[in-house]
């Protein structure tokens, strides 16, 4: 009989974690309300630490303000169970601890009978080393995950929560950066989409910008132009970006329309980055999971500076939208989404069910609490969808052969 429960959110925001959290407190309090709730304070890290809050009857009761707001309430972190001498480093377990030992046995002092973490593929690959050790060490503890990665690349789940809302926020955001292009002659905007592997984010980004495209006016006579707002480049991991050919048909378009913008996945042409800093002897900074990190390495940079004086460009502007779009309350189809996972994750904790929450591509798509150790990070965008081809061939870009998988 389940008792007691703890939430946790951790890795990188994405629009879903503060309503996540709501949710899950509403269908408790729903169907399960003498069940006890904790909430532990920037994920593993807390529950390293003991350091939790309680969720009281106020809570309870004004859940659905959760629903309202971005980032999570409780905290992130990025902490890696596995890794003992990171978190020997930080603080968070003593030399010589196991951390899965140090976790399982918090949650056995805290009371906890189920656990509830809201991640990306790192919090759910960890959620999976906590959960096997907790079998195998028989504590009788449940794990019950959500997929939460605005990258939408968690295998074998077809939508993460928090991805539909990122991609809107993200057009929004290149509303205004893209207004830039006249802030200068022969301007260059590189728009960097959050995006390691996967090009979902980007791509989809893009065409919801293009969809707002297509319900304004233009007044072509006066400078506004259509073609001066578009987009003009859409680069993935997926899909081999021939910088030279590019650069050439983008110079073109400069020269017609006056000003290029490109919308680039964070993690496009990411191994040549890499390649061309240890080529030059420099460390390649990574995080605690083992990858590079992407705010140091700065490939919209890069990117800008290879296309700059291939275009003849005379000002160049890099934004980043990821920050923006990552801690966005979710919208509509974002919150229906959330409903239906944090219901399943409550009824499939209550009758001790573990495994990750969401539509399950390798089984039609079905709802379900799918196991932990099917769950796989890096999950590829498929480039060949029409809706891309669509796309691409609207801004006149050829389509990219395949990349090589990693």
């Amino acid at each position: 009989m389940v008792k007691k429960v703890a939430i946790l959110t951790a890795g990188g925001f994405a629009p879903c974690l503060s309503s996540a959290i709501g949710g899950l407190i509403e269908r408790y309090t729903q169907v399960a309300p003498d069940v006890e709730i904790i909430a532990y304070r920037h994920g593993y890290q807390g529950l390293l630490k003991g350091d939790f809050l309680v969720v009281d009857e106020t809570v309870r009761a004004n859940a659905a303000l959760l629903h309202k707001f971005g980032g999570s309430p409780v905290g992130n972190s990025r902490v890696k169970l596995t890794n003992a001498k990171d978190l020997v480093k930080r603080g968070l377990v003593n030399e010589g601890d196991n951390p899965l030992q140090v976790a399982a046995d918090r949650l056995v002092a805290d009371g906890v009978d189920v656990l509830h973490t809201i991640g990306g593929d790192d919090t759910n690959t960890t959620a999976a080393d906590l959960a096997a050790y907790l079998a195998e060490h028989d504590y009788g503890l449940t794990v019950v995950g959500l997929p939460k990665t605005i990258d939408n690349d968690v295998i074998p789940i077809r939508q993460s929560l928090g991805a539909w809302t990122a991609a809107e926020q993200g057009a929004i955001f290149a509303q205004n950066i893209v207004a830039e292009h006249n802030s200068g002659s022969r301007m260059l905007i590189v728009h960097e989409v959050m995006g390691r592997h996967c090009g979902w984010l980007t791509a989809a980004t893009a065409q919801k910008y293009r969809e707002w495209l297509d319900t304004q006016e233009w007044l072509p006579e006066i400078g506004l132009s259509r073609e001066a707002w578009d987009i003009h480049g859409v680069y993935v991991p997926e899909g081999v970006i021939d910088i030279a050919k590019e650069a050439e048909r983008l110079h073109t378009i400069m020269d017609e329309v006056g000003n290029v913008t490109i919308f680039l996945s964070e993690g496009a042409g990411l191994d040549s980055i890499v390649a061309e800093m240890e080529a030059a002897g420099e460390e390649v900074p990574r995080d605690p999971f083992g990858h590079v990190k992407l705010d140091k390495v700065n490939p919209g940079a890069w990117f800008a500076d290879k296309f700059a004086a291939k275009l003849d460009a005379e000002k160049v502007m890099i934004q980043k939208s990821g920050y923006f779009s990552r801690s966005a309350a979710a919208n509509d189809a974002d919150l229906a989404l959330i409903k239906q996972c944090t219901d399943l994750a409550v009824d499939c904790a209550l009758r001790g069910e573990p495994g990750v929450i969401g539509h399950d591509e390798e089984n039609g798509d079905v709802l379900t609490a799918i196991a932990f150790d099917r769950i796989k990070g890096g999950k590829p965008f498929d480039i060949n969808q029409q809706w891309y081809k669509d796309m691409l061939e609207a801004i006149g870009q050829e389509f990219p052969a395949a990349a090589e998988a990693h």
